[in-house]
């Protein structure tokens, strides 16, 4: 009778003891905090990406010339309200973004493009519409360094007569900036008739000095093709949403471009 005492007793206070320490973790796991991270954006550079939250150090990092999306998360102690993120070049150790994340914030979305040493927000694009196409750009002059405000017109090309027709303009664009958003009807590039006359149609947006329709390259070594001279476009008959960054690549002293981003 004795023993059986005794072991209800030991049974009693190992409940206790259970009880205390399921508790005790419910008070623990009620007082940290989680805060979800997403980072995505561009990373336009040769440059791989580290990203660090306070001192600890994600797995993986950011590729270069790419696109990225990618969710982190953060665990607050009790005494901490704050945490510092950091996103910095690997090889170099260069401090690319840096914020201060406070824990009611969440959930925490940071967009962001990472292009020649610079980082900017990453625009948003307008949504596609059926039957319209949207354009948006950010041109970057480095061959010829051109500073000046350029209009980014937007047309049809009739091959054969050689008319261009403006549909719409993005006006007084400063190079290495984000343009707003042009907005057209789709189109088709078949053959057909202009003024009796049967031709070829091209889409085609020129670059021209700011409030004129003279090419921005005149007064360079590099000439305008009415063809082959043209910013990134999409096709003319889909509706869609696109931005493009893109640069100059010369094809001898005709201006061609390279797209370096199409979102």
């Amino acid at each position: 009778m004795k023993q059986n005492r005794l072991n209800w007793t030991w049974m009693g206070i190992m409940l206790l003891v259970l009880a205390a320490c399921s508790k005790n973790n419910e008070n623990f796991l009620q007082k940290q905090e989680i805060l979800p991270i997403t980072l995505k954006g561009y990373n336009g550079s040769n440059e791989e990406l580290l990203v660090k939250l306070d001192t600890f150090t994600s797995v993986g990092t950011i590729s270069t010339n790419q696109r990225f999306e990618r969710d982190e998360a953060y665990t607050f102690s009790t005494l901490k309200n704050t945490v510092k993120l950091s996103i910095s070049e690997k090889r170099s150790g260069k401090l690319v973004l840096e914020k201060e994340l406070k824990k009611e914030d969440k959930p925490v979305v940071i967009n962001f493009l990472y292009m020649d040493g610079k980082v900017s927000d990453m625009p948003q694009k307008p949504e596609v519409e059926n039957d319209k196409i949207k354009l948006s750009y950010k041109f970057i002059p480095d061959i010829t360094g051109y500073t000046a405000p350029v209009d980014f017109v937007i047309g049809k090309y009739y091959v054969t007569p050689q008319v261009f027709e403006e549909l719409a303009r993005i006006k007084n664009v400063k190079p290495n900036e984000f343009s707003e958003p042009a907005t057209i009807s789709t189109f088709s590039t078949a053959r057909q008739d202009y003024n009796g006359t049967m031709t070829s149609v091209s889409f085609l947006v020129r670059i021209c000095k700011a409030g004129t329709n003279v090419p921005y390259v005149e007064g360079t070594p590099y000439t305008w093709n009415a063809l082959s001279s043209t910013a990134p476009k999409p096709a003319a008959s889909t509706a869609s949403s696109k931005l493009y960054i893109f640069s100059e690549q010369p094809a001898g002293n005709i201006m061609r471009f390279s797209t370096r981003l199409d979102l």
